[in-house]
């Protein structure tokens, strides 16, 4: 391994999205980077592998980085390599290319972003996996006197913003509620169908993709937060609006529930607009079940608390020492 500092480890981060880029593999890298910094280790980030002077590699997303890996594991067979296992990794599906195994098998560790993931992982891999769960802050802001509701994603299919849209409209006229979408138009027909439906809307607005700090301010602002996925590695909005304190309105999903639990009672079956509008009906009407989700929501801050995050890498990190 390369010459380090007694208890300090040289670490380059590959991720497959660019500097500047809102991503959330970006968002993981770049957040990680600033945790084991803090922990003492010198920590570059990269798009690709190129003979790093490093003595740990960590890459963002299996399949996108498996081709850096075996490179890695060739030119420099004493690294060691954690891998993160993405949500486009797992769901629908695990079903990696043979590449992609083959950079799995190589692998020192697998991260996974919540437990359930580990249950689609076959043993040889299982037995080398374990959860890091995403680590938030929040910035507080003042909510305003309407019921206010927000969908934090980019405007992809799996993300779903329409069926938010569907159901917000299908809330009674007589419960005040307003909808905002925001993230970036990611796949141009898919956001065409979103910007019509906005459109037509009266409830319901697009702010396009935010800041950090932002989307944190929004984020607090919000009486709840829509996560209607239809598949989730484990997002970070979820970490977010934890750390916020707002509550989640989710799709009953492994990527959800494992985070959440399976009887969050802010839940709906995935692609169910019937059921979300009737949560959002009942947490903008019923000040007891609103309470409810503020509790729960809270008590799971310390799940999400950036020491939690470190002291897992730590765990991680201390048998490469």
């Amino acid at each position: 391994m390369g010459e380090s500092l007694a208890g300090s480890l040289k670490i380059t981060i590959i991720t497959p999205a660019h500097r500047g880029s809102k991503s959330g593999n970006r968002v993981t890298g770049l957040r990680w980077a600033g945790l084991l910094r803090q922990l003492g280790h010198r920590v570059s980030i990269a798009t690709q592998w190129r003979d790093h002077d490093t003595d740990v590699l960590i890459t963002v997303h299996a399949l996108k980085s498996a081709e850096a890996v075996i490179r890695a594991s060739e030119q420099r067979p004493d690294i060691r390599i954690v891998t993160l296992l993405a949500g486009t990794d797992i769901y629908p599906n695990f079903a990696p290319p043979q590449t992609a195994q083959a950079a799995l098998r190589r692998a020192d560790a697998l991260i996974a972003l919540q437990p359930r993931a580990l249950e689609v992982l076959p043993e040889e891999l299982r037995a080398k996996a374990r959860t890091v769960v995403q680590s938030a802050t929040a910035l507080s802001a003042p909510r305003p006197a309407q019921f206010s509701a927000i969908v934090l994603a980019h405007l992809r299919p799996v993300k779903q913003p329409l069926l938010a849209l569907s159901a917000v409209e299908q809330v009674p006229a007589e419960v005040p509620i307003q909808l905002t979408l925001a993230g970036a138009q990611i796949d141009s027909e898919y956001s065409q169908e979103v910007m019509a439906a906005v459109a037509q809307s009266s409830r319901a607005n697009w702010v396009g993709p935010l800041t950090r700090r932002a989307s944190k301010l929004m984020l607090s602002s919000s009486h709840v937060c829509i996560v209607p996925s239809s598949a989730e590695g484990g997002a970070n909005v979820v970490s977010e609006a934890i750390a916020a304190g707002t509550p989640i309105l989710c799709s009953a999903i492994p990527g959800n529930t494992g985070l959440l639990g399976d009887d969050w009672p802010g839940m709906f079956a995935a692609g169910d607009d019937r059921g979300l509008a009737k949560l959002l009906t009942k947490a903008a009407s019923d000040r007891a079940f609103f309470d409810e989700l503020c509790l729960q929501t809270r008590a799971l801050q310390p799940m999400v608390a950036p020491a939690t995050e470190r002291a897992a890498w730590r765990e991680i990190l201390a048998q490469y020492e």
